[in-house]
């Protein structure tokens, strides 16, 4: 019996392996155990888009590489031995018998890219060479169908990315794709540049020996900010992957009939072949310039200003006068050009550099009084790297200074007529506008702070720094529908939030500040300079900003489920907020806080944390809003104190109400309440018994104290909950609005009191504010007068934001 079954199993690996025979005999694509591929043989895609073979790279040491490439194109997609080159024509692939994918040579230990000891139990294996450009050892099946992927190129890139490759990590093994550059354009061991996705900020990164040169900037609507913004969709199909298993990003191009790949260079430059399209120029940022996606990692150098650069050329650098000098670095040969290149920026007499020796390592520098000549003839063997200065040259400055002295007359006149009239308006104005043109003065001061030293950055739909924009009056008047109320998403105490929808399709949310508001111009400085500086997941994000006449105006990502109040107080839209999602709004809104607490460059307190400022995008992920009342700290600084009392009553910390101390504290005690809210999907100030009015603290520590704590739960969540976690929140919230501030938990604490079910928390000790409303207001009315948002003031219609 045994002897017919093994009989069988003979028969069928016969007839599967004489069927991958004649493919590999027809289409020259697949190795079987036992094939192998040298110098004098190749293996070509089923559609003839790849080629797979042995190539020379350097023919004075007659060194090769095993390659994979587009037939159409002499540039390698793939380098199977990029770390050891290898004699030609010496080299073989092999698939041996055991199921070892490796490269054998007569120079030493043989180049292996898979051990078939790692799983000894494959059959059926063979190796591919895909029109994907993919080279894959695969496990079939009997029947011919393929059963799993043992190992493929794409998993290990070297500098070029092809469509269907990923950038990222794998959170399971953690294996890593990323791209790394040739050390120099002879050699293919890894250089100083590498392009990689970041998992935590979801943006391609270009880093040189680690540090960040260049960035992507955020995804959205389709694009990235910094990767050609004006015709990427028209190119690519961009794709982001994002699991608790892997996070990796891909992409397509839209034309699948030409060629396509990512090459990044020796340089940092990374752009798509066929086309000679620049993806990213890190070769262009100096650690100082923030233009197209480059990053800050340097203090600029006094002698090197915005727009200086080094570019590369034929020709020869001619001595100009006493002093100028040719140096050598050959201490290390394995300076690549790169590092020349660093070196020189950082020494203000070097003008321009090159590689030493012939192997393209090593350091020639040009320093003194030189001027550089291009090859107009084609004489000139080799480039040069040369620096350019953006400032003009000397007839260029000569006009530019006629042209000031012509018009500084004319422009002297006028700045007099206007300082006469703005002087004679000064002595009339009223106290009120007098106060707008000096909140107008320090406005002014705020938004040139951050611009930069590009004047043309400030016009039309211009980028700033920290990824913001300053958005013309006639886009988002146009994208706004001129402000028109089927627009309108709702309003608050400092003005209408419309929906709006840019030319590029990107929805946005607008904050028209009203111009009758006199907190107007500071919640605009203060929400402008902190979301700015703010990046976090459960923080919403700021775009940009308009600033027309008097009109001032806040632009948002628009968030498709408005607010959380919207939701939560609804008793319709409600049940669409099952107990899993109000965890998970619960836990984003502690994360949010934290990060503002502890995390960020600047130590926040909000202020005015309730529930129509918790903003729900399409996952229903909470993102905390309305800044414009919070306060910056730093870090050793634990409480402050104000006389004007900003907030909303019923979330605000009874020392906050009372005496204007307010510190981290004040936010876990608005945490608490707002939690205690998501639990019951009531408001705080809804709640009666016989003698007297409670709010939802009141209320929810005398059910405590009953032992009936489930009776707080909104009646909608009975089938979704999880008694033990809801319980565990409420008694974590009751310890959040305890009334010492120094008893309450940090936000740090909070987090792990509501993920880490083993941990048993302290008992909870009376709350503030558990009195009857009558009470609290005869404390708080000294204070009434200055309160400058009140929980019955926000309204929103039900529609995104």
């Amino acid at each position: 019996m045994a002897r017919t079954s093994s009989a069988s199993l003979s028969v069928a690996s016969f007839l599967f392996f004489s069927s991958l025979l004649w493919n590999f005999n027809a289409a020259r694509d697949t190795l079987k155990p036992g094939d192998t591929l040298n110098s004098s043989s190749s293996l070509v895609s089923a559609m003839g888009k790849f080629t797979m073979g042995f190539h020379i790279y350097d023919h004075n040491l007659n060194y090769s590489y095993l390659v994979v490439k587009w037939a159409a194109s002499h540039n390698y997609a793939w380098i199977a031995n990029r770390n050891k080159p290898i004699l030609y024509p010496l080299g073989i692939l092999t698939l041996d018998q055991n199921n070892t994918l490796k490269i054998t040579h007569k120079d030493g230990e043989p180049v292996v890219l898979y051990s078939a000891s790692e799983t000894s139990n494959a059959n059926n294996i063979v190796a591919t060479l895909l029109d994907s450009g993919n080279f894959a050892l695969q496990e079939f099946s009997f029947d011919g169908s393929p059963k799993r992927v043992l190992w493929q190129s794409f998993d290990f890139p070297v500098d070029v990315l092809l469509p269907g490759m990923k950038l990222g990590v794998n959170h399971k093994s953690g294996h890593v794709w990323s791209l790394s550059s040739w050390f120099t354009p002879n050699s293919a061991v890894p250089g100083a540049f590498t392009l990689d996705w970041d998992p935590e900020t979801h943006e391609l990164k270009i880093r040189r020996r680690g540090v960040v040169y260049w960035s992507s900037g955020a995804f959205r609507n389709g694009r990235f900010k910094f990767i050609l913004p004006d015709e990427s969709k028209l190119r690519y199909n961009f794709s982001i992957v994002s699991n608790e298993d892997e996070d990796y990003f891909t992409y397509s191009p839209v034309d699948q009939s030409g060629i396509s790949e990512w090459v990044l260079t020796v340089m940092g430059r990374l752009y798509d072949f066929d086309e000679t399209i620049d993806i990213a120029q890190a070769d262009y940022c100096y650690g100082s310039n923030t233009d197209g996606g480059c990053q800050i990692w340097d203090h600029p150098i006094d002698c090197r200003h915005y727009g200086d650069r080094f570019e590369e050329e034929k020709g020869y650098f001619n001595p100009t006068g006493s002093g100028p000098t040719a140096t050598s670095d050959t201490s290390n040969t394995s300076f690549s050009i790169s590092d020349c290149k660093a070196a020189c920026w950082k020494n203000c007499d070097c003008l321009g550099f090159n590689y030493l020796f012939d192997n393209e390592t090593g350091c020639r520098f040009w320093t003194g009084n030189w001027e550089f000549i291009k090859d107009r003839t084609g004489y000139s063997s080799s480039n040069i790297y040369f620096l350019t200065k953006k400032a003009s040259r000397n007839h260029e400055h000569k006009r530019i200074i006629w042209i000031g002295t012509a018009t500084s007359a004319a422009l002297l006149t006028m700045v007099l007529c206007i300082m006469c009239c703005l002087l004679r308006r000064r002595i009339f104005l009223l106290p009120g506008e007098n106060r707008r043109k000096i909140d107008d003065k320090e406005l002014v001061d705020v938004t040139e702070s951050y611009t930069s030293n590009d004047v043309n950055a400030l016009q039309n739909d211009g980028d700033m720094g920290h990824d913001l924009r300053v958005f013309s009056y006639a886009s988002v008047k146009a994208a706004t529908g001129n402000f028109c109320d089927e627009n309108k998403l709702g309003e608050g105490g400092f003005g209408p939030v419309y929906k709006g929808e840019m030319s590029t399709g990107q929805e946005i949310a607008v904050k028209r500040l009203s111009r009758c508001s006199l907190q107007g111009t500071w919640e605009f400085k203060n929400e402008l300079i902190l979301i700015s500086e703010l990046q976090h997941t459960n923080l919403v994000r700021i775009l940009g900003f308009c600033i027309h006449g008097e009109e001032r105006m806040l632009i948002y990502e628009y968030m498709p489920n408005n607010s959380l109040d919207c939701f939560l107080f609804d008793s319709t839209r409600g049940i669409l907020l099952d107990w899993k999602t109000r965890f998970n709004i619960i836990e984003g809104i502690a994360q949010g806080l934290l990060y503002l607490h502890k995390y960020s460059r600047l130590r926040v307190i909000h202020r005015d944390l309730k529930a129509s400022n918790i903003l729900l995008d399409e996952d229903m992920n909470p993102k905390i809003s309305d800044f414009g009342m919070a306060r910056i700290f730093t870090h050793n600084e634990p409480v402050a104190n104000t006389n004007r009392i900003v907030g909303t009553y019923g979330y605000m910390s009874p020392e906050y109400a009372m005496a204007g101390i307010f510190s981290t504290k004040s936010d876990v005690y608005s945490f608490g309440v707002l939690t205690l809210e998501i639990i019951s999907g009531r408001k705080n100030n809804s709640f009666y018994n016989a003698d007297r009015v409670l709010n939802i603290v009141g209320y929810a520590w005398g059910l405590w104290n009953e032992g009936a704590g489930l009776r707080l739960m909104d009646p909608t969540l009975h089938e979704s909950c999880i008694e033990d976690q809801l319980i565990r929140c409420i008694h974590v919230g009751l310890l959040c609005v305890e009334e010492d501030a120094a008893d309450r938990p940090t936000m740090s604490e909070v987090i792990s009191m509501l993920t880490n079910e083993s941990m048993s928390l302290p008992i909870p000790t009376r709350p503030a504010f558990f009195t009857s409303r009558n009470e609290v207001d005869a404390d708080m009315s000294v204070k009434e007068s200055e309160v400058l948002s009140r929980n019955d003031f926000s309204r929103s219609d039900i529609v995104g934001r």
